[in-house]
């Protein structure tokens, strides 16, 4: 329970909260200040207000627990609250609303109309800060989480460095205040290098929190448990045994209303450089030797860097791109991207982006590793699979349903899914019961929705905790998003140098261009259907 005032004696605090009682002293979660700016826009709406709620619910926030809200629009303590519960209950019909638990929590709400293009707007931040620390003892604990445009973080950055709410902490020390940076982080590899740049400037990488949602979903925190407390399958997570690797982004939505946005940005940058690269990190990377932050990053930086860069001599065979034409989605017609609002009659964005990458080390040498991304698909669902190699002697060759060519989509495949069902399932050949032998193909499926029988948190549960926490083994470090965005810059760099002579040239509705299928069928590859 939140209260106004913050208790001084700790084991009141732990009887009040078994849940924080229970963590390591460590995890255990100090009062502190979350300012988010952009408080007023969608995504504290749809996503950050909800699962700190819910974290509330749980337990696992602090009684010395202050949330302030602070974006242009003018509106007092009760006018935001009134708003957020709003939305929540919009936004979040999962999570069970009772108004005692939410007049408890709304206690912690508050809100501080700023322009964040002045020093004054700033100011009024710190003072208001400066008055709710006093009353719940956050000791200047602060988090600020960046839920605003792009072109913002670095202004923002300076001017709370500029009234001392942010400052260079020293590499041993705890990291507070610490900043929670929405992606993108820079639009290609020279702007975010000069971010990165100003960021140091003013605060050590440790206060740095780049968070990428993807990151925190179960499916993909599962995938280092699936791999390293599973014996049967790391003997068999190498080229010997592993034909392929395919990782997939497809969405059924447009553009949703950003159409400026996605002008800038493009599936490349919006989805390849961060979600699909840093799933690629997790899928390949090497066992730690323990599970702390910065182990487990080292690990994933180090796949990264094992890439074979893009030849551009051979571009076109190794990178797809693509734009959706009018077309059908679930029987509903839906218009072409250059149809859309804010996009140009004769924009040469690209909606759908196909990569072929290899890893030059001992464990992956000579196994493709295909991505792709792209918006009006046919279905909403990003999964990894792992496609094996097929045995090395065709016994059953002769049988119905059982072939062993290595294209053979009935091969045996791990799923692993993200969403929109978070789950894993292994497909392998058995006989059908009856008196001729005869193959079938089989899933085991695993899904987090019925295995456990409990909610799933959400990925911004997950990662806001581990932020309050100190914990930022989920978040991408800095050398990790100067390296993927180094390995695709080439690629940007040579698809904005030419133009592209046949866009739109996939329907909406269908799962990308004819030179994407192109791609695979070099190596007698197709995409897995999903």
């Amino acid at each position: 329970m939140l209260e106004e005032k913050a208790p001084s004696d700790k084991s009141q605090d732990e009887a009040s909260n078994p849940l924080i009682s229970g963590l390591d002293l460590e995890k255990q979660v100090k009062p502190l200040a979350f300012t988010i700016f952009g408080a007023h826009g969608d995504l504290n709406k749809r996503k950050l207000l909800p699962a700190i709620y819910a974290l509330y619910l749980q337990g696992l926030l602090p009684r010395g627990f202050v949330l302030l809200g602070t974006s242009r629009t003018v509106m007092d303590d009760e006018g935001f609250r009134k708003l957020m519960c709003e939305s929540l209950q919009k936004f979040a019909p999962d999570l069970p609303f009772e108004q005692d638990a939410w007049d408890r929590f709304a206690t912690c709400l508050f809100y501080q109309p700023a322009d964040s293009g002045s020093h004054e707007g700033f100011a009024s931040i710190k003072t208001r800060l400066e008055e709710l620390g006093q009353k719940y003892n956050t000791g200047g604990r602060n988090v600020f989480y960046l839920s605003t445009p792009p072109s913002l973080y670095w202004p923002i950055i300076e001017g709370l460095s500029k009234v001392g709410l942010v400052e260079k902490r020293k590499v041993n020390e705890e990291a507070w205040p610490r900043v929670v940076i929405e992606k993108p982080f820079g639009h290609d590899l020279s702007s975010s290098l000069e971010l990165d740049d100003h960021i140091h400037d003013v605060m050590r990488e440790h206060q740095v929190y780049r968070i990428d949602h993807y990151l925190g979903k179960e499916t993909v925190q599962n995938v280092m448990v699936f791999r390293f407390a599973n014996s049967i399958f790391e003997p068999i997570w190498n080229r010997n045994y592993i034909e392929q690797i395919q990782i997939t982004n497809a969405e059924t939505i447009g553009v949703e209303g950003r159409g400026a946005y996605y002008e800038e940005a493009g599936a490349l940058r919006d989805m390849v450089q961060n979600h699909l690269m840093q799933l690629l990190a997790l899928v390949l990377m090497e066992p730690p030797i323990a599970m702390d932050a910065e182990t487990t990053r080292d690990e994933k930086i180090k796949v990264l860097r094992a890439l074979k860069p893009i030849d551009l001599n051979r571009i076109d065979s190794v990178a797809v791109r693509g734009q959706y034409d009018q077309g059908f989605v679930a029987g509903v017609e839906v218009p072409a991207y250059r149809a859309e609002k804010s996009v140009k009659p004769d924009s040469n964005t690209i909606t759908f982006a196909a990569l072929k990458l290899e890893v030059d080390n001992w464990r992956w040498a000579g196994v493709p590793i295909y991505l792709r991304s792209g918006k009006r698909m046919a279905k909403s669902i990003t999964e990894v699979s792992i496609h094996f190699k097929p045995t090395p002697n065709n016994l059953f060759g002769d049988i119905p349903g059982l072939s062993q060519a290595p294209s053979n989509p009935e091969g045996n495949v791990l799923v692993m899914q993200i969403q929109p069902e978070e789950g894993i399932s292994l497909k392998f050949a058995t006989k059908e019961p009856g008196p001729t032998t005869s193959v079938r193909w089989l899933n085991m499926d695993f899904r987090y929705g019925t295995a456990f029988g409990t909610r799933t948190p959400t990925a911004y549960e997950r990662l806001i905790l581990d932020c309050l926490q100190g914990d930022p083994s989920l978040y991408a470090r800095s050398d990790f998003v100067e390296a993927s965005w180094r390995y695709l810059q080439p690629v940007i760099e040579h698809w904005e140098k030419n133009n592209p002579t046949k866009f739109p040239n996939y329907k909406a509705g269908s799962w990308g261009p004819k030179e994407s299928d192109d791609m695979l069928a070099q190596r007698g590859h197709y995409w897995r259907k999903l």
